[in-house]
Order: structure tokens, then sequence, then C-alpha cells
């Protein structure tokens, strides 16, 4: 289960029935719901990951690369910004196409991740933390993808089940 604490939510792992707006899990018999964004563990976690990336987008020698700060601060704001609007479609077809891009924009973060290490923006200890919190993102997302393709549900803006 997600937990919670003043600093934010932890990266320790994530519910998938903790997940849900309106949806009912394919392996549960109960009915979990979200009813805002903000809750979505993975949502949440995005938003830490973006945190992480202004402070060291503003150190010396990175913050005079403009264009490659606001490329990854875009990027990495995509992320909880995708999430958040396929969240309020409230569709299952249109969240996850909203999920995937999300997805895809935490590949785009990684990739300047590296790019940021190799110009040596990065300490090693940050490259590898922050890394490592976007393939878990990335994977966390994944999971929610398969476990809303796999829901009966088709989203709360239809309220009935699929089938």
């Amino acid at each position: 289960m997600q937990e919670v604490t003043k600093n934010g939510p932890s990266w320790s792992g994530f519910s998938r029935e903790n997940q849900f707006k309106e949806f009912k899990s394919s392996r549960s018999s109960r009915m979990a719901t979200v009813r805002d964004f903000e809750d979505l563990a993975i949502f949440q976690k995005a938003r830490e990951l973006s945190k992480k990336i202004y402070p060291v987008t503003n150190r010396e020698g990175f913050k005079s690369d403009y264009r490659f700060v606001q490329q990854i601060r875009a990027a990495a704001g995509s992320i909880m910004d995708n999430i958040a609007e396929g969240f309020e479609r409230a569709g299952n077809k249109e969240f996850v196409n909203f999920l995937y891009i999300a997805k895809g924009s935490c590949g785009e973060v990684r990739s300047q991740l590296l790019r940021a290490n190799d110009c040596g923006y990065l300490t090693p200890e940050e490259f590898e933390i922050i890394y490592a919190d976007c393939r878990r993102l990335s994977a966390s997302i994944m999971n929610f993808i398969k476990e809303i393709k796999s829901s009966e549900m088709v989203g709360s803006k239809y309220k009935t089940p699929v089938g």
C-alpha cells in the first residue's frame, strides 16, 4: 500500500486498487474509488519526480543550458499533466491513451537524465536516484494501464460494465 508521509508519497510501492476512479478491478470483488487525480499513486510519484528535477536544474552549469533545462522540466511536468488530463476525461480508452503519453514522457526524462549525467550536470548519486525513480514510475504507469485494460468498467462517464 502507498504510504504517504509529511514529505509526500513513499516510493516503496503502490496499490493498484488505490489507483482507480470508478473502475472495478478484475482481481478484486470490491469497488475502489478515487475521485481526484491527485489521489492516484502514479500522479503523486510523477509530482515527486518533477519536484526532484527543479533543484538539480537550478545548479550552476546546468541552469545556463537554458534549452535543456526547459526540456527536462517540461518532460517531467508532462508526466503528471497527462495523468491528470486523462483522468479528467473519465473514460478508459482516453485515460489509457494519456497514460501512454505520460509513460513516453517518463522515457524522455530518462533520456535527458542520461544526457545530463554525460554533461556532468548531476552527481552520480543524484543520477542513480532520479533515474531509478523514473524507471519505477514508468513500470507503475504500465501496470496501471494493464489493470485498466483488464477492468470490467469502461469509466465513470459511462457508469456501466464492459460487455
